[in-house]
């Protein structure tokens, strides 16, 4: 079996990913033979088809220009082989995320439907239409990753290293999708909400889903084009390039070349077939949500923990080192195996973790909701409290994550590979957490077609829990997404680190940054500003979005009175344009800012690139759950006194709640989600121009 998995190792992975697209091809067929409802319904479903295929058309053609430059230059940087992945990588990234997003859009009115049948059939088409987003999503970037470097090593006869080289090109490509996907679709999304609730609730106090507020549907239409599309590049990129740093560490590292290298790609093809398992496992008879969608969840990742051991004894026992004069013997198999287990429980950790801060059954979202009753500020205060605190134990698990599996495997070079292994087993799970992620707006959507619909009370009574459900999935995959990529990033600067050795004739042990060098201190203090300059633009854009939304809003309501009193509908195409031109204008300057920063810093110092990758990854991640735990808290905070906490809907705990909601919501779905990218392209942009700095 040894020897087959060496030699038809990307057979095999080809046929798991092609069981993946399968999947979502038969689920999707299955999914829209379902009935969309009334004609109400489906209008309404239909304009948020059309806002949501027109945002990312614009959307993916302003990426296709920066892509077109980006190829050129890589050809004179690298070499055509790297440009083509990049191309690639850039293409099945872009792809996976406009089908998922296609398909929720169409699943929204069939959940409205079904719930009129209860909580049971709602949660199977909600989970479905997630689930063909999350299998794509697998199978399409260990499609891409299998197959070219399948054709560049059995047609074009490269060797390992130089395929592995030019598959850093297809993580890049997937980068650069994911960071214009966060960032533009997060500046949508919130942008549409935040105008819509300040106007709409705080101002008209009609409720949030009101068929008479004008920006209803362009708030409907970002939910998709942010956490569905978004997070199903932001995973496709950290998939593809953690695959692809853990190749290019196993191949620098041990002899056993082509062994290493399949490694990483068997683990995700039987973890893709272990997710499409799991998916039949969700299914609920008692009607609880979050426990029907954990149990698939969990089946999948003990079917992929079960299915590594086989794989890691065939492909890593009696591995021997390729530096000359290293007498160590490398670790044994089992011991990889168990930093693969440690990435799996590395999830499980955040998922918890995250779920404390941010659902309404503890005591984060019950503190920052009681402040509500005092005011305003005091909601800031709290959540704003609650994000700070969130940050302590997600750091101390990847702390102890990241030990455990560098000590697993031997401690230095060895070590790190271990790390790379620890976040393939992380990234085992990857097809069912998108699906948790892409159920998150499926439900709300649903939600909101039901009451604008005017569907039934016993409707709304099955939508609202599946959307509470949503919105816990939502934060805690930002979570897994956070953690994932701070791992990911840990071994691509390493991989970074390995080739700047390699290029420019150093010994690995000699290259150091060390923080008493006055090029590494000036790289750090870059790396962190780089960090909160990408917040503070990401941010602002909302805010000035958000403003546009808002004035559009009042002029409807001011110049067309008809619309409150419900004898006039509301002009919902303009605050959709609003959204979609100012998204798109906003997003292109601090998406350039990971790749333009780490070449202008590179071309300068190389020890300075080394100081700046730190500072990204470090100030990142706890910007990054700062302020995705903050705005759930904030988020839930208001859900819970919607639900009659304190006061309940109308009450001045209920605006203080709208107030904390409006600032978190650029928090958790805008420059929060948006810093896990950039980390990542920070360090593979500091790959790609080694050649430009040596």
């Amino acid at each position: 079996m040894s020897s087959f998995l060496t030699n038809h190792g990307v057979v095999v992975a080809l046929v798991c990913a092609g069981c993946a697209v399968i999947y979502g091809l038969a689920t999707t067929r299955a999914l829209l033979a379902l009935s969309p409802g009334n004609e109400r319904m489906q209008s309404i479903s239909r304009a948020v088809q059309e806002g949501a295929r027109a945002y990312l058309n614009r959307q993916y053609t302003t990426i296709a220009l920066v892509g077109v430059a980006l190829f050129v230059a890589l050809i004179f940087i690298q070499n055509i082989a790297v440009a083509c992945g990049f191309a690639i990588g850039g293409i099945l990234s872009g792809s996976a995320g406009y089908i998922g997003m296609n398909v929720s859009v169409r699943a929204n009115a069939r959940v409205a439907e079904a719930a009129r049948g209860g909580v049971s059939p709602a949660l199977s088409v909600a989970f479905k239409g997630g689930a063909i987003t999350g299998l794509l999503v697998a199978g399409l970037a260990l499609f891409g990753l299998a197959g070219y470097y399948g054709l560049l090593t059995a047609v074009f006869n490269d060797s390992q290293k130089t395929a592995v080289d030019a598959l850093i090109g297809l993580g890049f490509g997937g980068s650069l999708i994911s960071v214009f996907a966060r960032l533009g679709g997060g500046i949508f999304t919130k942008a549409a909400d935040v105008g819509a609730d300040i106007v709409g609730k705080i101002e008209a106090g009609i409720p949030e889903d009101d068929p008479r507020n004008p920006a209803v549907i362009a708030d409907n239409v970002g939910d998709n084009v942010g956490d569905c599309a978004g997070m199903a590049a932001d995973l496709f990129e950290t998939y593809a390039v953690t695959a692809v740093a853990v190749m290019l560490l196993g191949v620098l590292t041990f002899h056993e070349a082509t062994k290493v290298v399949m490694y990483p790609l068997i683990l995700g093809g039987v973890a893709v077939v272990a997710s499409i398992i799991g998916t039949f496992a969700v299914r609920s008879r008692s009607g609880n949500v979050e426990r029907a969608l954990y149990q698939g969840l969990i089946l999948s990742g003990v079917l992929a923990a079960a299915a590594f051991a086989p794989v890691t004894y065939w492909l890593m026992k009696g591995l021997t080192f390729s530096q000359v004069g290293n007498v160590v013997n490398p670790p044994s198999w089992g011991k990889f195996y168990l930093c693969a287990l440690i990435g799996i429980g590395v999830t499980a950790l955040l998922f918890r973790i995250t779920d404390y801060y941010t659902s309404t059954r503890f005591s984060p979202v019950k503190k920052t909701a009681k402040a509500s009753v005092t005011g305003h500020a005091t909601n800031i205060i709290q959540g704003f409290g609650s994000g700070l605190q969130a940050t302590a134990l997600p750091a101390l698990v990847l702390v102890l994550g990241i030990f455990g599996a560098w000590k697993l495997a031997g401690g230095g070079t060895t070590g790190i590979y271990g790390v790379g292994v620890a976040v393939m087993g992380q990234l085992s799970l990857t097809g069912l957490i998108v699906a948790l992620d892409a159920f998150g707006p499926i439900t709300d959507n649903a939600g909101g077609i039901a009451e604008m619909a005017e569907l039934p009370e016993e409707v709304r009574n099955v939508t609202d829990p599946l959307d509470a459900v949503g919105n816990t999935t939502k934060a805690v995959t930002k979570g897994y997404a956070i953690g994932s990529a701070v791992l990911a990033a840990v071994v691509l600067f390493a991989g970074f680190r390995q080739e700047l050795a390699d290029k420019t004739h150093h010994t690995l042990e000699s290259l150091v940054f060390s923080i008493n060098e006055p090029q590494v201190l000036i790289g750090l203090l870059l790396g962190g500003l780089m960090v909160c300059l990408f917040a503070s633009l990401s941010i602002e854009a909302v805010g000035r979005a958000g403003g546009a939304v808002v004035e559009e809003v009042r002029r409807q309501f001011r110049e067309h009175p008809g619309i409150m009193e419900g004898t006039e509908e509301p002009d919902y195409a303009t605050c959709v344009d609003i959204v979609t031109k100012t998204a798109q204008r906003e997003m292109i300057l601090p998406s350039l800012l990971p790749i333009g920063l780490p070449v202008i810093v590179g071309l300068i110092d190389q020890k300075a690139l080394g100081g700046l990758l730190i500072g990204v990854i470090v100030v990142g991640f706890f910007f990054a759950v700062l302020m995705t735990a903050g705005g759930g808290a904030w988020d839930n905070a208001k859900k819970l006194i919607e639900d009659g906490a304190f006061g309940g809907k109308g009450s001045e705990a209920h605006a203080a709640s709208v107030t904390g909601d409006t600032v978190g919501d650029p928090f958790k779905d805008t420059a929060g989600p948006a810093i896990n990218p950039m980390i990542k392209v920070a360090n593979i942009v500091a790959i790609l121009i080694i050649p430009l700095i040596t």
